[in-house]
Parts: structure tokens; sequence; C-alpha cells
């Protein structure tokens, strides 16, 4: 299966807003032929209104959006040549699974007479583009594997089913462009997974522009390109998911990209090279100023437990998470400061009871800086 040629996508300066209430400020984003990319962050933060602007479905208040190097913006959203699926799934429920998939190849190959039953029956064009919509129905129904659901109402389907009947009703077009509102987001915690998977191997054969809007970062960091983090109605940062994790343009993507959430303890540069965090000097190849107030951030997979006689920043255990595959700490260390959350192997759950001593460590290589306002420091790098 194919779809169309040039999917590149370019977003130009695109403001939005509600009322007096500004969305969007001046977005710029441009986003390759066949590339999947995911726009990422919290409920609120302009991110589908951005995708439904991208559909035609929105009007911007200013700034282009351009879909394999032509300009959109007076288009209507069936002329963008570009697919649409909803969280809600958006099926008809007095249509089967069939017609569902089968209405959008009607309502653009056949007119409004070819579609009447007896009329369209007796011309042999409208006879011979049902059975080329059959055919491409049926091509769609078998990659994603439910042909045997055709006959069967959206009611008669679990919301997995649902979600791939969706899927197909989009792919039948064979669009330049995918966007995905939060998909899976109706899912439950299995299912989701399950069809992050099969989302991504889509698109590997589909080789299209997959568009995918989620406030969940699991489902970006696994299945894109690039990921977008978007916050307040501003991107702060496109990158390569393992970038966006490793190194984050700012503490708010810092703070929003991981789980558990990166750890931030105070930290001020108290001689060249060398930053005091709690009592604890941590050595860095090249430092800010002296008297520089930083925060440092730390991700739980880094932070290592040590007995409390060990160097490092001394604390008690507070709570354990014991998930199985991992174990998370929770260590206070100092009483104005969130507890440490550092990430053990289970095995080593009874060496880290609730209200031990312990003392925790990482490299000065692995450690993020952060001004006070949020901003990125390199001086570790």
């Amino acid at each position: 299966m194919t779809v169309s040629a040039n999917g590149s996508l370019a977003l130009a300066g695109i403001t939005k807003s509600f009322g007096a209430v500004p969305v969007l400020h001046g977005v710029d984003l441009a986003i390759d032929d066949g590339e999947f990319v995911t726009i990422v962050g919290p409920s609120g933060c302009g991110k589908s209104t951005l995708l439904r602007i991208i559909a035609g479905l929105e009007q911007q208040d200013s700034g282009t959006v351009s879909i394999g190097g032509r300009t959109v913006d007076d288009e209507r959203p069936k002329d963008r040549d570009i697919a649409m699926v909803f969280q809600s799934y958006a099926l008809y429920p007095h249509l089967t699974v069939f017609d569902n998939m089968a209405l959008p190849l009607r309502m653009r190959r056949l007119s409004k007479f070819e579609r009447l039953p007896l009329v369209g029956r007796a011309l042999p064009d409208a006879v011979r583009r049902e059975r080329e919509l059959v055919a491409g129905v049926l091509e769609v129904a078998r990659t994603l594997k439910i042909e045997p659901l055709l006959r069967r109402k959206p009611g008669q389907l679990s919301g997995g089913q649902k979600q791939r009947v969706a899927l197909g009703r989009a792919m039948v077009r064979h669009p330049r462009v995918f966007l995905m509102d939060e998909p899976l987001s109706n899912l439950d915690a299995e299912l989701r997974v399950h069809m992050r998977a099969e989302i991504a191997q889509l698109h590997r054969r589909l080789a299209a522009t997959f568009v995918y809007v989620t406030h969940d970062q699991a489902e970006a960091m696994t299945m894109s390109d690039r990921v977008v983090v978007m916050m307040g109605g501003h991107i702060l940062q496109v990158d390569a998911p393992g970038r966006v994790y490793a190194d984050p343009a700012d503490l708010q993507v810092a703070c929003f990209v991981g789980s558990p959430r990166i750890n931030l303890l105070p930290g001020v540069v108290s001689a060249t090279g060398v930053v005091d965090i709690l009592g604890m000097a941590l050595a860095l190849p090249r430092a800010p100023a002296v008297g520089t107030r930083l925060q440092v951030g730390v991700r739980p997979p880094v932070v290592g437990v040590g007995p409390a006689s060990g160097a490092g920043l001394q604390g008690r255990v507070t709570h354990r998470e014991n998930l199985g595959s991992d174990l998370f700490v929770h260590v206070s260390v100092a009483d104005e400061v969130p507890s440490v959350v550092a990430r053990c192997d289970p095995d080593r759950l009874d060496s880290v009871p609730i209200g031990g001593a312990v003392s925790l460590s990482f490299a000065p290589d692995k450690v993020l800086l952060f001004d006070l306002d949020g901003k990125r420091q390199r001086g570790n790098a």
C-alpha cells in the first residue's frame, strides 16, 4: 500500500487566540516527508489546536500552513489531502465497519447520483469505481487484520478494534499526511502499549508523514522520529526522543520528559569548577562564575544509593516503590528539598529499609544544570 507523494509539512508564524486568550504564539515547525513527529505537552498547551489548524478545522489568526510545498491556508479540509484520526474514533454507529471505511472514498469518488443505490447500479462508471473502492477497503482491512470485523457495527467492537477501524478509514484515502489527536487515550494501559507498537509498524509500512498529538510522554518517546515539546503555546524543543530526554533545552522540558520526574537540587558555584550541592562538592570541567546559584537536575537512573558511611549526599529512605523490574527509592536529604528518587535493582529491597540511612552519589557528567529561571547552563558539557 502506498500514499500520495510529498507529505512534507511546514508551519510558519502560526498564531491563534480564542477571544482575548492567546493559545499559539508564532509557532514554526518543519516536518519532512515520511517523518513521524509527535507533539507532546500538558493539557491546554495548544497542541490539539495546532493539529486542527493543519487539518483546516480551525483558521489561524496569522501565519501559513504548507503541505507538499503548497500553501493550503485557503483550502478546505477535504482538499488538503490529509486524514485525521480523532480521540473519539468518530465512527458512524449505524454503519458497518466496511461502510465506515468506505464512506470517505464514496464521498470523494462518486457523484451524488452515483451514490444512489438503484441509479448507481445502472451507471457503468459508478459500478467500476465501486469495485475499485471495495478492493481498496479490503486491502486496508487485510493490512490492519480487521477483515473478520467488516460486517459488524461499532457497538459490537472493543476499543482496540474501533481504533483499527478509525485508522483504516484514514488509510483508504492514501493521504499525504496522517494527523492523530490522542488516538489511544480511551484505551486501557495494556492495550495502549500494544497499539503504540502497531501504529509505529504501520508508519514504517506506509512510509507516510505522521503528526501525532499526545500528553503521554511514553507514546512520544517510543514511536517518534522527532518529538516536539509544547508548553503555553510555544515550542520549547524539537529533537530526537533520546536527545529530548538526555539534553533538554530548559527546565520545563527536563521536568516534563522522564518518569519518574527529574530530581532538582539547589547548588551554588563555590570555587572554580566546583558546585556545592547541600554540602556535597561536585567538580565540573567548566562551571559558571563563582557565586552563581543553580538548579541541579539528576535523573533517577543515574543516582547511586550506597551505605550511609559513603561519600555523597546523606539522607534517609522515606518511601519505596517496588515495580518488579525496578525499585524506586525516595530519600529525604534536607527539610526544604523534595525527596530524591533513585532507581535501584529490586534485589536491593532489603538493603534500603524505610527510615534507613543511605548516601547518594552521581557522576558530574550526568547532571543537568539550570539557572534560577530554568535556562539550561552547559558548564558541565
